[in-house]
């Protein structure tokens, strides 16, 4: 989960508490972490690396390219979270999945291979939705630096291996072309994390827009954070599980016709980093 830039004061106990996305009703060869593509589909679309090979970062679509807005959730669950959802917490929200489908709302979702292994069905069931793209947002959701809002830290010689695990997870759960786009938990990222998770052949997406949403009890609040952030190509940072982003649906049902009303088109990540890799 991404705890919003403008209400960090209040996230100060975000850490373990990050939780997760759910719903109702590959790589290349020489790069192994996301699942093959099939012979029938092309690889999607992905930056060049960085200097030196580093894994690049895409926070933003073209501004010139139309009015287009992606809208994201992070599906979080920290390997340790099980004993909390055995106790019945949430880390899911259907009705968040379900108003997408009812606004036709096409998005991208960052699951975490924990989250994955608890909700097969439920990953499977977004993963297989054509509105929606699965993208890896670790396996442990442990930080990837030190001092990211609390979160445990991945080890430098054990980053590769949590992103392809996540990879595994997805596939297991009957994710079937989990994309090649890697979030980083908490949004915390260096150089060393950067040159870690090269070799899996990811592109790292971060954004430009905040939703404020998690922990929010305001939706209107919430939207209306989104709606002052948005530009052209923007991609904004949401959140889908009840017990920390309760307001998330409420707020999507009012952003998502304001936005269309402002002549705003909504579409995936994928299509923005097309965009700006050239590639329609």
């Amino acid at each position: 989960m991404i705890p919003p830039v403008r209400r960090l004061a209040a996230l100060g106990a975000l850490g373990a508490a990050l939780t997760a996305c759910g719903t109702s009703p590959a790589p290349h060869p020489a790069r192994p972490a996301p699942a093959a593509a099939s012979a029938t589909h092309s690889r999607p679309p992905t930056l060049a690396p960085g200097p030196a090979g580093l894994t690049p970062v895409f926070r933003h679509g073209p501004r010139t390219a139309g009015r287009t807005v992606a809208l994201t959730f992070d599906a979080d669950m920290t390997a340790d979270q099980g004993p909390r959802a055995a106790r019945g917490e949430h880390f899911d929200n259907p009705g968040l999945i379900a108003a997408l489908r009812t606004l036709k709302v096409p998005a991208t979702v960052f699951m975490t291979g924990r989250w994955a292994e608890e909700y097969p069905g439920q990953a499977r069931n977004i993963g297989r939705d054509p509105l929606f793209e699965v993208a890896n947002h670790s396996f442990s959701h442990y930080a990837f630096t030190d001092d990211c809002y609390g979160l445990p830290t991945v080890s430098g010689d054990r980053m590769r291996a949590d992103v392809e695990r996540a990879y595994t997870a997805l596939r297991r759960a009957g994710v079937p072309d989990a994309m090649p786009y890697f979030r980083f938990p908490g949004g915390c990222y260096d150089r060393r994390a950067l040159r870690a998770v090269s070799a899996t052949g990811v592109t790292a997406v971060q954004w430009d827009v905040v939703s404020g949403d998690a922990f929010a009890t305001d939706a209107d609040a919430v939207a209306q954070d989104v709606l002052d952030g948005v530009r052209p190509g923007s991609v904004v940072v949401m959140h889908c599980t009840r017990s920390a982003a309760p307001t998330t649906e409420r707020a999507v049902r009012a952003i998502v016709p304001e936005l269309r009303r402002r002549g705003y088109r909504f579409v995936k990540v994928s299509e923005l980093i097309g965009a700006a890799s050239g590639r329609r």
